[in-house]
Order: structure tokens, then sequence, then C-alpha cells
């Protein structure tokens, strides 16, 4: 904390008051292992201590804090003197401060986070966002700021900042790992809150349902899909308990894909899900377009032990029967519809373009036709406009 004080009657005062700080004493005094940084708490041994404690945080523990140094700092009446003209400090909120700290363990996830809540929060100062947000109607009488702000822009990770009236939320990258969005003011009135500190517990609540409404706002960039290096994952090999090295999933390999496509089929749906390797050994074969001489069954049952070691596929125990699980399904459907629908015609496309398609007018090609191609004329212009083009 931190008082200043004018050196002149009527000797005005502001006190400001960190929480963080005086939780990190009460776990001190508990014993409770903690680190503390930047007004976050990064681990706690104990949390629901540590939630217990930061509800516990009442008015009175301002007033005695507060009143108690500017005592000490006002030393010209004596508490006869303060007590029979009245004479003493009244504490008002002034500026208010109220963070919700998300912490991630990789940085790499924080930057592609933040990169998509720039571009998503472009739109989140319209009247319609900001009214759910700060839980205020805006009307056309609204006087006063009412906008979405992003500040430094000069450092790695700029400061989103939305104003209503007096207050505004910001949210920005704090100490390396940690997400921070924080609900501010400096007129409480604008939250429908009285300006003295009795009205703490309301005050609290206005800030975090700002917060909270802020955070349901971005609700779909936060749960977006966002790189955390499952695909690399499934690549790399995979190496058992016992120490066996097997190889990793690969997006183009034509006997893994072929052995997905007669998984992904519903001939062993009857079978209660189950299956045998003699059961899809001939579609692993019709799809693989080959002779049987040329893939036998130890081969497919070599590629099967890949999607086994990565759990895509389960063996039941005391059979020789296997399935295929849910999130196993998943996958082969993405693996095969990138490689058979994007990934190869994209590839023939750009290097083997079929003549022909050139002198066929573009309103008689297929509607797929056309999208391929757009991403191909796309691609094109940004090789082009990076550089790369050969001369």
């Amino acid at each position: 904390m931190f008082v200043r004080i004018c050196p002149y009657l009527p000797f005005s005062a502001r006190v400001c008051l960190n929480q963080h700080h005086w939780l990190a004493n009460h776990m001190r005094q508990e014993g409770i292992a903690f680190r503390q940084c930047s007004n976050a708490f990064l681990t706690c041994a104990a949390p629901e201590r540590l939630q217990a404690l930061a509800d516990q945080l009442i008015p009175w523990d301002l007033l005695t804090c507060g009143q108690k140094w500017l005592a000490r700092l006002t030393p010209f009446f004596t508490a006869s003197e303060r007590e029979h003209a009245g004479c003493q400090h009244r504490l008002f909120f002034s500026q208010v401060e109220f963070c919700d700290n998300l912490i991630f363990r990789r940085r790499a996830a924080l930057d592609k986070l933040g990169e998509r809540l720039l571009d998503a929060n472009r739109t989140i100062g319209q009247p319609n966002k900001i009214t759910v947000i700060f839980g205020r109607k805006i009307t056309r009488h609204h006087r006063g700021k009412l906008q979405t702000e992003i500040e430094d822009m000069n450092l790695p990770n700029p400061v989103i900042r939305s104003h209503y009236g007096n207050g505004f939320i910001k949210q920005y990258v704090r100490d390396h790992l940690m997400l921070r969005t924080e609900a501010a003011s400096n007129n409480v009135n604008d939250y429908g809150v009285k300006k003295s500190v009795q009205n703490l517990p309301a005050l609290r609540n206005a800030l975090s349902a700002i917060n909270d409404n802020y955070l349901d706002v971005q609700q779909d960039v936060l749960e977006s899909f966002i790189d955390r290096g499952q695909l690399r994952k499934l690549a790399q090999p995979t190496i058992t308990p016992t120490g066996k090295r097997i190889p990793g999933l690969k997006l183009d390999h034509p006997r893994q894909l072929a052995l997905m496509h007669a998984l992904v089929r519903f001939a062993h749906i009857a079978g209660g899900n189950a299956f045998t390797t003699a059961d899809i050994y001939p579609q692993v074969i019709k799809a693989l377009g080959c002779p049987a001489e040329q893939y036998s069954l130890s081969s497919l049952r070599y590629d099967l032990s890949k999607l086994r070691a990565k759990g895509l596929v389960a063996k039941i125990p005391n059979s020789r029967r296997y399935q295929l699980l849910p999130q196993g399904y998943s996958i082969c459907l993405v693996f095969l519809k990138l490689f058979e629908r994007v990934y190869a015609p994209l590839t023939a496309g750009l290097l083997s373009p079929v003549s022909g398609d050139a002198r066929i007018d573009q309103q008689r090609r297929s509607q797929l036709d056309r999208l391929y191609q757009r991403v191909v004329d796309d691609l094109d212009t940004l090789v082009r406009a990076v550089g790369l083009k050969a001369a």
C-alpha cells in the first residue's frame, strides 16, 4: 500500500491498497506455500483456501488499515479533539481495478490466442457488445467515451481497451505467461454503485461480472482450435513402456490411408464395432490397389500397431479383436479428407494442370473445380508477392 497526503487543511489523502499483498500476508501466517508474481498467484498449495481468504475481504479491513495510517500522518489533533469536533477522514472509492488472470503453461499457445483476440476484438466496442459487458444500457442520450482501442502497438503483445463512461476494461499479456482481463473505474457511479467503501461487496460483484461478461463475449475465440502440437505428436514415433519404438502417422502414407479407409467403413459395425485383422484385410487391399502378395497380413498388423500406439485403436482384452475408438474415427476422417480433398487435388493442379481445362469457360466448370482454381490462383499471387516466384 501507499498513502499520499496533502500537508495542508483539510489534509486530503489518497490511500492505495493491494489485495494481492494482503492475501500473501494471510497465507504466510497460515503457512501456505505459494508463488506470487505481479498481482497474481502463479502457484498455490491450497487454492480453495486462497479463494476463501479473498472472499473474506470486507470494508472494515480497508477502513482500519487506511484510518490507522491517516491518523499517524495527521498528528495535529488528539483523539478527544477528533471525537469532539468530528474531525476524521472519510474514505471513498476513487480508482478501482479488479483483474482475472488466465495462466498458460506455454508462451506459444498464449501468443496464438493473443493474435486471434486482437483480430476478433475489432468489433467488441459496438454498443450492443458494450451493453452486455458493462451491464448498462446504451441509449442515444449516452455521453462519454464508447469505443475499443488497441494500445502500445510497439509491444510484443498490445493492450486491448474497451471504454464505458469513466470506466474501462483492458486485456493484455503480463509476465510472459498470463492473459490478464482487468475491469477498472475512476467513477463507480457509472456501474450503479455508490462511492463509499462500505459498498465494497456490491462493487466487487459488479466488476467481477464485467470481467465474466467480457470473457463470455470472447468465448468463441477462447474455445477455438489452437495448435498445441498434437499433429506433430501424431507424426512422431511412440516409445512403449518396454522401450519399443513404433513409427508415427504420416498424412501421405498410402498403406496408412488404405487402412484408415477400411476402418471407417461401416461393415464391421454389425459385429459390435469389433473386428479382426482378417476382417478388414480385403478392404485394405482394395483401397491400396495392389495384389495381396505385395501387402501381407503381417504388414497390416504392423500398420495397425501405429494407430494403437497413438490411442486411436484399442485391442479387446483376451481376444484377437480390435475396436476403432471415437477419437480414432474422427482422426481417420480428418487424415483422409485432408489428403484426398485438399492436398492431393491442389498438388495436382499446381504441378500438372490439365491444359484443356484452361479452354473451358469458367461458368461451365463445376463449383468444386472453380474453388480449387481460386486457391491455386491465390497461391500464385501470394508467391509473387513475397518474391518466391522464379524469374
